[in-house]
């Protein structure tokens, strides 16, 4: 665990100095992103730093000339980021002879990782890529086909041309930015990926606000570029991310309501200890509002956070209703904002998680919100694959969907429900690792969490699920060093691959720790109530 009390400490104080971390730092336990820092040394150069952003572009760069974490279609996003950014150093001629030589070469082997890429995907659903993918593809072109600084060519420029790969579409970012010209206003929605059409937005619809534009460096960046304006507001804005980041910067900052919502909630699993439950209160309080929630400045409120926040809100007691979830009810189920495309398995199961919690505590509410969890239970059951799992828009992992999807359906009860919840034990302990853990592109502490979670809300263990949570947790003590300090959350423990999804990957430490430190305590208390339960049973014999 990247927490500063060693593995052997008891889970109370571990919780506790969990908390203490997340509160004092206010930005938020993400790293920074390969994709985010090179929009950003794009489109900023006025903004001081830049050596220190390229040194970073050319060391990220993998072996086989792609940028970016996961399997290859994850790569095709920060890849493109990358190659983009270096042609702009490049034509814009500011960097030392060595430096050029350097990103020239990068750029040619990222222009060979691009080509090599499959043709169609499948791509992931990550955020806005239909406009962010096609909008790099064209900057890179136009970039080959226009002289470097001097007069001389660009790196790639005698190659062919880079495709719109299969599954994208050229003109999507000028359609977008189109469709809302004739409305005369651009949707909050795409603030935060407003560097997908930024070129072809008129300056009436530059988005004028505080801060980091949709809390993305990319974002802002592309707005001082389009609205010169707004670029002394800039430079303070995204210096403050710099100094956070030395120099680099993440995909969302600060993230920091996330981050407290799902480190409570995943610790409230276990049980929250008495010295962090006044900390978790006035997050909670903060944080809830009838509005509806945002996770992070200048983002649209949205289902997720604000189950979330009614959850956190429910479990430490404070008298605050699932009312703002209103906001986001389709009929069946929730849309994760006004304007969504694609809809969340795990929004719609924090949603039932924090409904069921408020009629646990508010049985008189049973009339207005039981027909309601109801119709959500029995959505949510029925987006289960056949094999017996989730997946989800917002992870990687079907480890995490399928956790909070039996956590939620396993606290509302039920035939429906049940049966559900009974195939996904299933399909769990039929995906274990001969180490004893999960993951979905290999072994992980973070997946072997949820997949221990899921096991310990299918109820009464059989024999194999209980072979399956000793091995977990075997392996998740082996996986766990003492010594590790936490860091203020100021970058992700490298044992925790990038399995969450914004733009691109990116691993929320603290959120990650929570998880799994609350899946430790949950194992000992099973093992120390079979220990009980087996001693009772001898001083009976």
């Amino acid at each position: 665990m990247s927490i500063s009390t060693p593995v052997g400490t008891p889970y109370a104080e571990r919780a506790a100095d969990l908390v203490a971390g997340a509160d004092q730092d206010q930005w938020g336990s993400v790293g920074p992103s390969l994709y985010e820092t090179a929009r950003v040394l794009s489109a900023a150069p006025w903004l001081p730093g830049e050596p220190r952003r390229i040194t970073y572009l050319l060391d990220q760069q993998a072996p086989d000339g792609s940028w970016g974490d996961g399997p290859p279609p994850y790569r095709l996003l920060p890849t493109l980021s990358a190659v983009e950014a270096a042609l702009a150093v490049l034509q814009r001629g500011a960097a030392s002879a060595e430096v050029t030589g350097r990103l020239t070469a990068a750029v040619d082997r990222g222009l060979g990782a691009l080509r090599s890429l499959p043709p169609a995907g499948p791509w992931p659903d990550t955020a806005a890529a239909e406009i962010l993918v096609p909008g790099l593809v064209a900057g890179i072109n136009e970039k080959l086909d226009s002289p470097a600084s001097g007069g001389g060519d660009m790196p790639g420029s005698g190659g062919p041309r880079l495709p719109v790969p299969g599954g994208f579409h050229g003109s999507a970012p000028a359609r977008v930015a189109g469709r809302y010209e004739s409305a005369g206003s651009l949707p909050v929605k795409y603030h935060h990926t407003f560097e997908g059409i930024a070129g072809f937005v008129p300056p009436s619809l530059v988005p004028d606000a505080e801060g980091l534009l949709g809390s993305s460096p990319a974002a802002t960046a592309a707005r001082a570029a389009r609205s010169p304006a707004a670029t002394a507001r800039a430079v303070a804005d995204l210096s403050a991310v710099a100094g956070r980041y030395d120099g680099l910067f993440p995909e969302a900052a600060p993230l920091r309501v996330v981050e407290r919502l799902w480190v409570a909630a995943a610790l409230a699993r276990a049980h929250l200890p008495a010295a962090a439950l006044a900390t978790v209160r006035e997050w909670a309080e903060d944080i809830y509002d009838p509005r509806g929630v945002r996770g992070a400045p200048g983002l649209m409120t949205d289902a997720d956070d604000t189950a979330m926040a009614v959850l956190v809100a429910s479990l430490v007691g404070l008298p605050h209703g699932p009312a703002p979830l209103d906001l986001f009810h389709n009929g069946s189920h929730y849309d994760c904002y006004i304007g969504e495309d694609t809809g969340s398995v795990t929004a719609n199961a924090h949603a039932l998680q924090a409904l069921v919690s408020h009629l646990r505590r508010s049985p008189e509410a049973q009339h207005t919100h039981g027909p309601r969890a109801a119709k959500l239970s029995d959505w949510l059951a029925d987006q289960q694959h056949p094999e017996g799992h989730w997946t989800d828009k917002w992870h990687a992992s079907p480890y995490y969907a399928t956790a909070r999807s039996v956590t939620a359906l396993a606290q509302y009860g039920g035939e429906h429900a049940s049966r559900a919840v009974h195939r996904a034990a299933k399909w769990t302990t039929g995906t274990q690792r001969a180490d004893g853990s999960w993951g979905v592109w290999g072994s992980t502490v973070e997946e072997t969490a949820y997949a221990v979670k899921v096991l310990l809300g299918a109820g009464a263990p059989t024999p194999r699920h209980a072979r399956a949570l000793d091995l977990a947790e075997t392996y998740l003590h082996n996986a766990s060093h003492p010594g590790r300090r936490h860091s203020g959350g100021r970058y992700p423990d490298p044992r925790h691959p990038a399995l969450w999804h914004d733009k691109t990957l990116y691993a929320p430490a603290a959120v990650i720790d929570a998880e799994v430190l609350s899946a430790q305590e949950l194992l000992r208390a099973r093992r120390t109530a079979a220990c009980t339960e087996a001693d009772t049973e001898r001083t009976h014999a």
